[in-house]
């Protein structure tokens, strides 16, 4: 029984981890749709994506350090990886829009950014359900939802691109924007490589 403790510090770790990111989305999309003072926020989202390195890093120790963990090392290391990956890539979505000067986010970044947040909502809740292999049905429902969530951004992604290539005459402007929309993709991508990992796990213990 004194393994059981350690052992669900591991889960609220996992749980920790993905409060910050759901924290860090809901402050990107704030910061998209209400964009007059953007500073303050990207400021946030860099405590944030530290705050998530801190959090990732303990996790790692404390499976370095633990004879028992309730899932195998390199799922644990893979999940929580991935998961600060999320982070990462919103912080680095919202800096380059300061360091390229975007006066005012098209509505493909809003879109992108409701999108990211649906998905996130969907990874905290496989990342709680985790802790009883019981809820193996609710979490595979919602990995499908994620998977439907990242072909939604694809499809939001590919027609921006279209509309880009089609109307953006300044080739520098178009690299800008590209590289902008990319990123969010990618931190959409992301939550979608998570919610594989979570199924596999889920797949292997339930």
């Amino acid at each position: 029984m004194r393994f059981i403790p350690k052992q669900e510090k591991f889960y609220d770790l996992f749980e920790e981890l993905i409060n910050k990111i759901e924290e860090g989305g809901k402050v990107f999309l704030c910061m998209v749709e209400q964009y007059e003072y953007p500073l303050p926020k990207i400021t946030k989202l860099k405590e944030l994506e530290h705050e998530a390195d801190v959090i990732t890093h303990r996790t790692y120790e404390k499976m370095h350090k633990s004879f028992l963990t309730p899932l195998d090392r390199e799922d644990i290391y893979a999940l929580v990886n991935k998961m600060d990956s999320i982070l990462d890539m919103i912080e680095a979505s919202a800096a380059r829009m300061s360091l390229y000067k975007v006066k005012k986010p098209t509505k493909v970044i809003i879109d992108q950014a409701k999108i990211l947040n649906e998905a996130i909502s969907k990874v905290k809740l496989i990342v709680y359900a985790m802790r009883d292999m019981k809820n193996s049905k609710m979490i595979i429902d919602a990995c499908v939802e994620i998977n439907t969530l990242e072909n939604e951004g694809d499809i939001v992604l590919r027609t921006a691109m279209v509309d880009l290539f089609e109307h953006e005459k300044d080739a520098i402007e178009l690299i800008k924007w590209k590289e902008i929309f990319e990123r969010i993709e990618e931190a959409l991508d992301v939550c979608e490589d998570v919610s594989n990992i979570v199924e596999g796990i889920v797949l292997k213990h339930a």
